[in-house]
């Protein structure tokens, strides 16, 4: 973490997402991302073409299609193989990271490394869509019953572009509501060690979120811990049975004083490396 001294008096006290949110363009330094996924920055941020052959990137405004090298290329690759799956002309892209990664003005408490990508649900047919289009479409949500199960929007096809995503090995982890887990559970056939890369998680109906690994070689970038053994069907169906019967609440002492939420602690740039005071001061 970087210590007082080493952080200029203007950035003293401030929350981190107030300069990692105002840099409109990626640092002038090799790229590196620096810390971990939920308290990092990005060094030497590559940014995404707002379009490809086969790739959309989405909501323009957050400025948020920039990430490592590694992660353009994934998202390049990925949306190629997509493109080949009946009714895809590709992916739409979702947000990526900020220029220089970092704590994001409002939304997602990850997504600092320029590691991570959301992917929409919604299978793309068209590759054309103007600055306002994409402002305003808007993703599909796949889940039912809370999450418990998938929906008829689900097809072969989500499966086998997260397939071919787990099967990737720059991928660390995949995120996605627990039904679309089960479902897939279900539905695999030969080889099911991809499934142990897709992690039920809150949310991600209207979208996947694709984790990396740290690029080799990239010292002081964060790895989460390993996923456990084994291809985690059992562990989402009991996300699915939680959803489905979820335990009774505990009893309340209706005279007890109520305890205040504690809001989420900010982070400052003392909470961050060292190096993303120099991230953000390099032109």
């Amino acid at each position: 973490m970087a210590t007082q001294q080493e952080i200029p008096t203007h950035m003293k006290n401030i929350p981190a997402k107030q300069f990692f949110g105002a840099a409109d363009a990626g640092s002038a330094q090799a790229p590196r991302p620096h810390g971990g996924y939920a308290n990092g920055c990005l060094a030497g941020g590559a940014e995404l073409a707002e379009t490809g052959p086969t790739w959309q990137a989405m909501r323009l405004s957050r400025n948020r299609n920039w990430g490592h090298p590694e992660t353009i290329s994934f998202i390049q690759d990925l949306s190629a193989k997509a493109a080949q799956l009946p009714g895809w002309k590709g992916l739409y892209i979702g947000d990526i990271s900020q220029p220089r990664g970092g704590p994001m003005l409002s939304g997602h408490r990850s997504h600092q490394l320029g590691l991570d990508v959301d992917i929409w649900m919604l299978p793309p047919n068209r590759l054309d869509l103007s600055v306002a289009e994409r402002e305003n479409l808007s993703s599909i949500s796949l889940r039912r019953a809370k999450g418990a199960y998938v929906n008829n929007f689900w097809t072969k096809e989500h499966q086998e572009v997260m397939k071919a995503a787990a099967s990737d090995p720059r991928v660390a982890r995949i995120f996605v509501f627990p039904g679309a887990k089960v479902q897939m559970c279900k539905d695999a056939k030969g080889d099911r060690s991809w499934l142990r890369k897709i992690r039920p998680w809150w949310g991600h109906h209207y979208h996947f979120h694709v984790r990396l690994s740290c690029p080799k070689g990239t010292k002081g970038c964060q790895n989460q811990k390993p996923i456990p053994a084994g291809d985690g069907c059992d562990a989402a169906e009991s996300w699915v049975n939680d959803i489905l019967n979820p335990p009774p609440p505990k009893p309340v002492d209706p005279n007890a004083p109520k305890p205040k939420p504690k809001p989420r602690a900010e982070l400052t740039m003392a909470s961050l490396p060292a190096q993303c005071v120099n991230v953000l001061q390099s032109r």
